[in-house]
């Protein structure tokens, strides 16, 4: 008789990255390059690391063009890595071929931000949320209008039979935004890339969307990796956060903890700019000036010190180390 082989407990962190690196060559000229002398980069992400724990709500924030994006999608590899290491539910991503990875496509999904743009106009939407099944089930065709159906019931959509065979185009843009959720979760995945996924949503129906989405969450035991230039929205949803500027992270931490005690002057300044209903309280953090450097050319030593009111000689020539602060709670600043 056989021993029963002991069941290993789920790992706690469902996604690693380890150096993660996507720089994208810019398009030149022959004679432009040949000037120039070597193949310039825009360093979108360039070299991030951190964990997202099995279960939460993991939030990516930072201005438009600070790389949140790309790094979500090079994590999913729906842009292949320049260089570093993904590393789901303990398997390397960078190791697995193409039918691995299509296999594997099943436990990750995606929430775009515009569900106008990546809706086909030309498919119902009961077909838009098969799709996925028709992929990655095909064996269980005769299920899949159930599947969808009871999916679609979940996200809102009911009754299911009233929104099948419309088109994208004949829905509002709130119930277009339900339709991309449950199109991402008819497969059961177990983490969802959401990016910006309700800036596209009229403000009436915002905190709608995000209490779904923590419904759902919990009900399907899903982990997200949410993206956001919205300090306010991450608030709503996230249990950790990191802040990102110019490709690199500047802290990453429990949302409480960063929110009630910020270490870098960049995290500080985007919590001052969050709106407060308050006309009697006055913002007392300096806001950084001018615009995010040119990614091609980042600035040497910190990246945010060309806009920092604090930055001292040490920050434009030395690149600071990425330190454990405190337990959890990790921070690039010469200053922290």
């Amino acid at each position: 008789m056989n021993a029963t082989q002991p069941t290993m407990p789920p790992r706690e962190n469902l996604v690693e990255v380890r150096d993660l690196v996507k720089w994208f060559p810019v398009q030149k000229g022959f004679l432009e390059q040949f000037i120039a002398g070597r193949q310039e980069h825009v360093r979108a992400v360039d070299g991030v690391t951190f964990d997202i724990r099995r279960g939460e709500v993991f939030g990516l924030v930072g201005e438009s063009g600070s790389g949140k994006s790309t790094t979500g999608r090079a994590i999913i590899r729906l842009l292949e890595p320049t260089s570093g290491e993904v590393w789901f539910d303990g398997l390397d991503l960078g190791s697995l071929n193409a039918e691995e990875m299509r296999r594997m496509r099943r436990r990750m999904q995606v929430i775009f931000q515009d569900p106008m743009a990546s809706l086909n106009p030309r498919m119902s939407l009961g077909s838009a949320i098969g799709h996925a099944l028709e992929i990655h089930y095909p064996e269980r065709r005769d299920e899949h209008r159930d599947m969808v159906t009871q999916m679609m019931e979940r996200v809102g959509l009911a009754p299911a039979r009233f929104y099948y065979d419309k088109y994208p185009h004949q829905i509002s843009g709130g119930q277009r935004q339900r339709v991309v959720i449950a199109r991402a979760l008819v497969t059961h995945p177990d983490l969802v890339l959401a990016d910006e996924p309700i800036a596209m949503a009229d403000v009436s129906v915002r905190a709608l969307l995000l209490d779904l989405m923590v419904e759902l969450k919990n009900d399907l035991n899903l982990t997200y990796l949410f993206i956001t230039h919205y300090l306010a929205t991450a608030k709503y949803i996230c249990d950790r956060i990191g802040v990102m500027y110019l490709g690199r992270l500047c802290e990453v931490g429990d949302l409480p903890e960063v929110y009630s005690n910020p270490l870098h002057p960049y995290t500080r300044a985007l919590l001052a700019a969050v709106p407060v209903p308050d006309p009697h309280r006055r913002r007392t953090e300096a806001m950084p000036e001018g615009e995010i450097p040119n990614p091609i050319n980042p600035p040497p030593g910190c990246r945010f010190h060309p806009r920092c009111p604090l930055a001292e000689e040490i920050c434009s020539a030395e690149e600071p180390e990425y330190r454990e602060a405190s337990p959890g709670h990790w921070v690039a600043c010469h200053l922290a």
